[in-house]
Formats: structure tokens, C-alpha cells, sequence
């Protein structure tokens, strides 16, 4: 049992990163593999909370998604096990990252993967929705690093494949978004394995069910806040769109067929497979996220979203945290969400590390009370017009840009069906529309070899992918390229230099 009390040290409010990553105390051959890649200057999180992780203290970070979380608790995790060098294990990794969705845990990957190598660490991922046994191989050849969804692995120790007995430093990443799928636990089961070590909290808010893992498990932690999830993001443009329901979708395909990379809400996982359809009909390429759809379906279609095949991205919230896309210059509530803090979260996909972005709400009648307070509780006052047709001026003042439409919309790439059945696709993809939510009654989705190429472990770096030389066509507002394709990595390659 590892519970401990807490006496956590008042938060230190960030003003801006003024150090470089050496300055900080970072090892100079992590900095180089930041400024590889372009990631020169610490974000304010990072600059406030490098020189206590490092050193070895227990940490709660506070800030918004996009403000350079992952590369504040990763720098920390590599330094102090490289420095440690104690060996790994079969089954016994000696870090854990806990993180709420398999999207988040492939992502962080990722950005682990270069660091790791240059440590000489190796990693795994364990998250649900594929087969287990390459992650169960992953792990009896012994991971330094697991970055895991706390269901999965749960499942995984209890089978006796994991144990955490040895682990040195412990990570929670987005907490808050853990509390509300109902994660907290599982989490708190987990951490009851994991012996004293240093423990990283990362939260966007610290709502009450968050406070109480801060007060058990984390000793006198050092608090650092930067861009409270709470308050508006002051390059992020807010305006309401008072529109009759029957040009609901015009309107989006006016908005979203315009130069740019944008990203549409729905509130249920049947709307968004039912808009990305409509909006492909229409001539706009989209793809669809959501539960329902397979891990090689969510992957298939996170890189066709960042390669610019397909220019929009309709998403139930399940997008709204942990999904990194560069230059998201439009975020739509084609379903105004229900809550203030779903509604900044999901506008956090555009504007971020200091870039601008547009954040459009669709609203009728029946809607207007909601919108109102919605927009109140997040501290917003956002510019509302009516529109009494489809086609308003105001929707180029908001989408600016020649609109584009290709015939058909995406049309997916799926491999074809193995013999003997197992299609490499398992989830109906092909079908022109490109959401790859069609139905399928494939049953090798859940055994060993099922596609899931980020399971299991792989030499830090061996199978990250390097930055692609850029594909897809160039879709920037204001002359902004497409970023890169990374190289094929299987949770697909999101990358962000403000992780």
C-alpha cells in the first residue's frame, strides 16, 4: 500500500519560459533531441516544473492541453532512469505512464521514442480495443518504460504478465479526463501496487476527484499552473452561428470545404458517422472519430486527417483531449456540448502553442438558453450572427479561402482481406465516405497479430517513425502548410512541438 500524505505547496502561476532545456537541468543529449526536431525553447509548464521533477520531487502540473505537458513529465521520466541504471525485469518496468485513451498513450509514445533511444530505455504500450498478446510479449522481454491505459493493464497483472513492484517513477496524465470516464479506480487500484517513487501529475483542472489522488498518493508535491484550463485561450476567435436546422449541414460544408485542417463535434457517435457521410456526399473529404470504431479504423483515419487526405475531422469528445493535430485552424460545435469544459477542451484542437484559431457554435432556436449559458460558465463572449440563408458573407469571414469540394469526398484505402479471413481493415473502411465505421462482423479483431503494430515493446526509437518530408496537399490557412506525415507510426503520427 503506497498512500501517503500530502501537503501539497501552493500553485505557482507560470510567466513565461526564459530558460533553455540545459539551463533547466535537462541532459544535453535530450536537449539535442529536441532541437532535432525544431524544440528549442521550453513552454512556460516546462520551464516551471523541469527543475523539480528532475531533481526528483513529486509534481502537479495544471495547464490546458497544447501547453507542452507530455515533453514536462518525459524529460523528467528518461533523465532519472538513465541516471538510475538499474536493469529491467521480464514483466517488471521500472516507469509507468497512465494516460485515458489508447489515442493519448500512442501519441506520448511517439514523443518518447526518440528520447528513450537516446537513453538506450525501451518501452510498451497496453491499451485495449486489440488483441493482447503482442503487449504481453512486449512485456516478458522486459520494458523500462510502460505507457498503459489503466484497464488494460489491469487486466494484464491480473493475469500475471505485469508487475509494478519495481517501478521508480509513476506519471498520470490528464487526470481530470481519467475522473470523468470513470477510470479514478482503477487508477487508485494501480497505484496501490506501485511502491514510494517519484509521482507526476498532469491535469488540465483539479476538480475534487483529482485532489483526492493529489492528497493520497503524491508527498509534498510542488505545484506549477500555466493557462488554466478554465479560462479562453486570448488567440482563440469564439462566435455563435443562430441557424435554421435545416441548413445545419450547408453550413458546414461552406465552413469546412475552405483552405485548412477543421475539426467538427457531434454529441453522439451515430452523428458523427452520419455527418462525415453527409459531408463526403457533399464533396468535403472527412473522416469520422469515435468509439465505435476499431483501433485500425482510428488509426487509419487519424492519418488520413493529419496527411490531408481527409481535410476534416468529425469527432465525439473523445477528440476533444489528447488528440494533437497541427494547424487546426477551425473547430466546429456543429452539437453545442453540454458542459463549459467540454466545450474548451474541444476548442483547445485549435489555437494552440500561441497560434491563432476560429471556434464557430452552431445554435437554433430551441438552443439559444443553452448556448448562453454555456458560453457564460466558460467565460467567453462570443460574437453571435443569425443567419437567415445558407450562404452568409460571414461564413467566408470565418473560413476565408477559394472553397474546394472533390467529388466523392475520402474514399479509404483498406488492405484487402487476408485468405482465410482476418482483413487487415476489420471495421467496414472502404466504403466511399471514409469514415471506416461501417459494420463488419470480422471476429480475428481480438486475437494475436490483429494489427496492432504499437502494442507490445520495441527499442525506443525502432519503430517510432522519423518525421515524414511532408505529404498531402498543402491546407494552411494564411499559407500554412500541412505538417509532415510521420513516417507510419500505428497510433498515428500527430506531432507537436508543444507536447
Amino acid at each position: 500500500m503506497s498512500t501517503r500524505p500530502s501537503t501539497s505547496t501552493p500553485a505557482t502561476p507560470v510567466a513565461h519560459a526564459a530558460r533553455s532545456f540545459t539551463d533547466l537541468g535537462v541532459p544535453a543529449d535530450l536537449a539535442a533531441v529536441l532541437a532535432e526536431r525544431g524544440i528549442i525553447d521550453p513552454t512556460p509548464i516546462q520551464a516551471a516544473t523541469l527543475p523539480d521533477s528532475l531533481a526528483g520531487r513529486d509534481v502537479l502540473g495544471r495547464g490546458r492541453t497544447g501547453s507542452g505537458k507530455t515533453y514536462a513529465f518525459l524529460l523528467p521520466l528518461v533523465a532519472r532512469l538513465a541516471a538510475s541504471g538499474r536493469r529491467t525485469a521480464p514483466g517488471a518496468p521500472r516507469a509507468l505512464v497512465l494516460a485515458p485513451t489508447r489515442e493519448l498513450v500512442g501519441q506520448i509514445q511517439e514523443s518518447l521514442a526518440p528520447l528513450a533511444a537516446a537513453a538506450g530505455l525501451t518501452t510498451a504500450t497496453v491499451f485495449g480495443g486489440v488483441g493482447q498478446n503482442p503487449q504481453v510479449q512486449g512485456l516478458r522481454r522486459g520494458a523500462d518504460i510502460v505507457l498503459a491505459c489503466p484497464g488494460r493493464l489491469e487486466d494484464l497483472i491480473g493475469q500475471g504478465h505485469c508487475t509494478l513492484g519495481s517501478i521508480e517513477v509513476t506519471v498520470l496524465d490528464e487526470a481530470d479526463h481519467m475522473a470523468d470516464l470513470g477510470f479514478l479506480p482503477a487508477v487508485r487500484r494501480l497505484l496501490d501496487r506501485v511502491p514510494t517513487g517519484q509521482r507526476l501529475l498532469f491535469s488540465a483542472t483539479l476538480d475534487k476527484a483529482v485532489d483526492v489522488l493529489v492528497k493520497r498518493y503524491l508527498r509534498d508535491p510542488r505545484t506549477h499552473e500555466a493557462d488554466s484550463a478554465q479560462s479562453p485561450v486570448a488567440t482563440m476567435d469564439h462566435h455563435v452561428l443562430h441557424i435554421n436546422r435545416e441548413h445545419r449541414v450547408d453550413v458546414l460544408v461552406d465552413l469546412a470545404s475552405a483552405p485548412g485542417r477543421t475539426v467538427v463535434f457531434t454529441r453522439t457517435k451515430h452523428g458523427a458517422k452520419a455527418l462525415a457521410r453527409q459531408l463526403n456526399r457533399s464533396g468535403v473529404p472527412a473522416v469520422d472519430l469515435h468509439g465505435n470504431l476499431s483501433q485500425n479504423a482510428r488509426v487509419r483515419n487519424m492519418e488520413a486527417f493529419h496527411s490531408g487526405k481527409a481535410t476534416t475531422l468529425v469527432a465525439t469528445d473523445i477528440a476533444a483531449r489528447g488528440i494533437h493535430v497541427d494547424d487546426v485552424s477551425l473547430v466546429v460545435h456543429a452539437d453545442p456540448p453540454t458542459e463549459h469544459k467540454a466545450y474548451l477542451h474541444r476548442s483547445g484542437r485549435t489555437a494552440r502553442a500561441g497560434a491563432a484559431g476560429t471556434v464557430v457554435t452552431l445554435m437554433t432556436d430551441e438552443q439559444r438558453r443553452d448556448v448562453r449559458d454555456l458560453t457564460r460558465a466558460a467565460g467567453i463572449k462570443p460574437t453571435i450572427t443569425k443567419l437567415d440563408r445558407a450562404a452568409h458573407p460571414v461564413l467566408a469571414e470565418l473560413a476565408p479561402g477559394e472553397r474546394t469540394l472533390v467529388p466523392g469526398g475520402y474514399v479509404a484505402d483498406v488492405p484487402a482481406a487476408r485468405p482465410g479471413g482476418g482483413s487487415g481493415a476489420g471495421n467496414g473502411g472502404g466504403s466511399r465516405g471514409g469514415s471506416g465505421s461501417g459494420r463488419s462482423r470480422s471476429r480475428g479483431r481480438g486475437r494475436s497479430g490483429s494489427g496492432s503494430a504499437s502494442s507490445g515493446s520495441t527499442k525506443a526509437g525502432s519503430g517510432a517513425g522519423s518525421s515524414g518530408s511532408g505529404s498531402g496537399r498543402s491546407r494552411g490557412r494564411g499559407g500554412r502548410g500541412s505538417s509532415g506525415s510521420s513516417g507510419g507510426h500505428s497510433a498515428a503520427s500527430f506531432s507537436s512541438g508543444r507536447r
